[in-house]
């Protein structure tokens, strides 16, 4: 009977060491490494469809800096009216960086007085100014980065609320886990 006692009570110390150890390395890759998200909504289409989920890379820009063209998450800023207490978090990709002007017109967006080419973005999708950037042009700060969706009818974005700051951004969704025919990195898109 004993010998039965040791026997499970080293099995299950075991089993909780194992299940302490394993929680941990979770929780130092959950809230340091990298993320899950999914992506809600249909501003990102045709990129991403609603449902589907992206791991977030949390240490690139803490060595690095963003990069135009990457899709990032970010912590939704007030003016974008989340209900609070929702963690209400927005995938979008950075089109302006620190110290640009930009500006949005004819169904384009202007960077330092030079179009921006974005062959990801279909024919059809209108690139219209949102209340931010109507009839102006928006000079971004040492800090501030510039995001818009791609599906540009439906997306609530910088054109609509304005910046946001680096210290907002969750991270750059860098992995799709999520339909299983769609599992891939995600691709980093170049400008010319």
């Amino acid at each position: 009977m004993r010998k039965a006692i040791r026997s499970f009570s080293s099995f299950f110390l075991d089993l909780t060491e194992t299940l302490v150890v394993g929680l941990s390395l979770f929780l130092v890759v959950y809230l340091f490494l990298m993320q899950p998200h999914q992506v809600n909504g249909q501003s990102m289409v045709p990129t991403f469809q609603s449902g589907e989920y992206v791991l977030t890379d949390k240490v690139s820009y803490r060595v690095g800096k963003p990069e135009r063209g990457d899709v990032v998450v970010f912590h939704a800023p007030r003016e974008a009216n989340c209900p609070t207490g929702t963690g209400c978090d927005f995938i979008k990709r950075i089109i302006g960086l620190p110290g640009e002007t930009i500006e949005v017109r004819d169904n384009t967006i202007i960077i330092n007085g030079q179009p921006l080419a974005e062959n990801y973005i279909p024919a059809d999708f209108e690139t219209q100014p949102g209340a931010f950037t109507r009839d102006r042009e928006v000079t971004l700060g040492d800090n501030e980065y510039f995001v818009v969706g791609d599906n540009r009818p439906y997306s609530s974005d910088s054109r609509a609320w304005g910046p946001i700051i680096a210290a907002d951004i969750v991270g750059r969704a860098f992995f799709r886990y999520w339909p299983a025919d769609k599992i891939g990195l995600i691709e980093h898109v170049r400008y010319q």
